[in-house]
């Protein structure tokens, strides 16, 4: 084994023995204890009416045929029938329960991982590939479905019908029985053997898959195509994702054959298992205590009774160790630390009871994992419904300064307060009713322009989607369309133009209506003749409200009430746009500059 195999080993077993416990596992069921309780019920009543069939073989074989007892030999058929016509029919009833306990598991597991995602800081998701956050979802929780609708189910009944069989096997001879008891210890240790090889192979496999998600989300979606044509691409991503695939394959191939040869033993072990007993009943038969051809018979028939479930068992724990790395993964990102987290009393405000006023007191930032801080001892007031700028070179901290408003991170040292209250003593809810956002990228859901809309106002008409999008200066572009506000955006709105998805960003914000605006490089998409236009929509609409305007283009923030310059993380100038023009400062070089 060379060494980087023997590092990714260790560092799985690392990751599972980390996350993956019985208890932990099996506290998943733990909801759905009843119903399974029923499922068992079923599974031993079934297996018990199964274990009469081969006492009535022995009966005809030793009593009915020898003596021509049609009479008894026609009740002893009909019970065979009648046996199998009732597990049948018990059967069916645990399949359709277990499949369903199975699917709910499944989707309380997806939607607790969901949710748990929807909950991480942003941190997480600047550090971590779309395409592998959707394959944890999709594919190894894809993976588990099996293990708990099927796997879970066959191995209760197995379990039950191999302890039913053999209570049998020892109840018609116990020699015979404890002779075919041989096999399992061997065949148990075998098993194992090949499951461990198994697990480490499978979480490298999902790893891989994990990779080749990651690469058709960027690859092919419309900017990962347009990127790849323009650079002239398309054949080194082709290969990339080959290398990924073969990968994948051979990965695959492994995770069925590594420790084949010792699987085919547990075969050869069950298979020669009924010969050897018809060899010891044949010794016996000159015993002092025979046992009888029905007898023999019989155990030949509990055997093949308990074959094919033992089988399945030791497929079930070969499986159920490669599932491990599945439920090591999923749980790893449900043990990823919740950053942001609502406070345990937290603070409900009414809309009417919102003013806006924001106040910044000494606020301190570092993003995790680096060491020079974003932000240091920022301090601001905002009155309410007045209007500030933040102003500042690339890096100068604005987008991280309006990450904070938004509680996206939350702050090292210092407070945010609105309206007096400290940000992380709001409830999640009344922040978001408080504070309406547009950010530089806006981001438009796979869906028609109203839905689009309505994603910030569920509830809104038709009349209050079009009163928003004209406040916004997009109105008329949307009538224009052929299915108006019907029309599909398109994968992250490309159907439309940067500055028109600026603007239905603008809009959906608008619908909410919230006292607050916080408006980060808003308006950069727009041509001058439309940013006139949504400056004096905006003056329209910041009346009686606050708004924070994060601006690199300083001809939108020159009538804002205050403007707040950053250099390097720190407040070096506040003013308004003439005071901090006379005073010929870093504010002055930026509108020099920009000129």
């Amino acid at each position: 084994m060379s060494e980087s195999e023997t590092t990714k080993i260790d560092a799985y077993r690392e990751l599972a023995d980390k996350h993956v416990s019985a208890n932990r596992i099996i506290a998943l069921f733990k909801p759905y204890s009843a119903q399974i309780a029923w499922v068992v019920c079923l599974l031993v009543i079934s297996s018990a009416v199964g274990m009469a069939s081969p006492f009535m073989l022995r009966a005809i074989i030793d009593d009915a045929l020898p003596n021509r007892d049609v009479t008894l030999l026609m009740y002893l058929a009909g019970g065979l029938v009648g046996i199998a016509a009732l597990s049948a029919a018990l059967n069916t009833v645990q399949v359709v329960m277990s499949s369903k306990i199975g699917q709910s598991i499944m989707h309380d597991l997806r939607v607790r991982l969901y949710s748990h995602l929807q909950s991480l800081p942003l941190s997480f998701f600047a550090a971590t590939r779309s395409g592998e956050i959707q394959s944890r979802i999709a594919s190894d929780i894809g993976g588990l479905q099996a293990l708990v609708t099927n796997t879970a189910n066959e191995l209760a009944r197995n379990t039950s019908i191999v302890i039913m069989t053999a209570i049998a096997m020892f109840a018609l001879d116990w020699r015979l029985a404890l002779f075919s008891m041989i096999v399992v210890p061997c065949s148990i240790f075998l098993s194992d053997r090949v499951g461990k090889l198994r697990e480490t192979i499978t979480h490298e496999q999902q790893v891989r898959l994990g990779d080749m998600s990651a690469a058709v989300q960027e690859s092919l979606s419309i900017s990962g195509i347009i990127l790849s044509r323009t650079m002239g691409r398309a054949e080194h991503l082709i290969r990339r994702f080959a290398r990924t695939s073969h990968d994948v394959a051979k990965l695959e191939i492994r995770s069925h054959t590594t420790g084949e040869w010792q699987w085919q033993m547990i075969y050869l072990l069950l298979a020669t298992l009924p010969a050897l007993t018809l060899l010891l009943g044949g010794l016996l038969l000159n015993s002092s205590a025979p046992a009888t051809i029905g007898t023999l018979v019989a155990m030949i028939a509990l055997q093949e009774q308990l074959l094919w479930p033992l089988e399945d068992l030791l497929v079930i724990g070969r499986e159920m160790r490669t599932t491990r790395a599945l439920f090591a993964r999923v749980f790893e990102y449900l043990d990823k630390p919740v950053e942001i987290s609502e406070a345990t009393n937290p603070v409900h405000l009414s809309r009417s009871e919102m003013q806006g006023e924001i106040r910044l007191e000494n606020v301190q930032f570092t993003y995790p994992g680096t060491s020079r801080p974003t932000l240091s001892d920022i301090s601001v007031n905002v009155r309410a419904g007045t209007s500030v700028a933040i102003v500042g070179s690339t890096g100068s901290g604005k987008t991280t300064l309006g990450y904070l408003l938004a509680r996206l991170y939350d702050v090292d040292d210092g407070a945010i307060r609105y309206d007096g209250i400290d940000v992380r003593n709001l409830s999640f809810e009344t922040l978001t009713d408080m504070l309406g956002v547009v950010t530089q990228e806006p981001y438009l859901l796979y869906a028609s322009v109203a839905e689009n809309l309505r994603f910030a106002k569920p509830d809104a008409t038709d009349e209050e989607l079009v009163e928003a999008a004209k406040i916004a200066q997009i109105h008329e572009s949307l009538a224009a369309l052929p299915d108006g506000y019907n029309t599909l955006v398109g994968d992250r709105g490309y159907r439309f133009s940067g500055g028109e998805k600026q603007r239905l960003a603008l809009a959906r914000t608008i619908l909410r209506n919230p006292p607050v605006l916080l408006l980060d490089e808003a308006t950069s998409a727009l041509d001058t003749k439309t940013e006139r236009a949504m400056e004096a929509a905006l003056a329209n609409l910041s009346r009686g409200r606050t708004t924070i305007t994060i601006a690199h283009r300083l001809s939108t923030i020159r009538r804002a009430d205050q403007i707040v310059v950053l250099q390097r993380g720190r407040i070096v100038e506040v003013g308004t746009h003439d005071t901090l023009i006379n005073a010929k400062g870093v504010y002055a070089e930026l509108a020099k500059s920009a000129a």
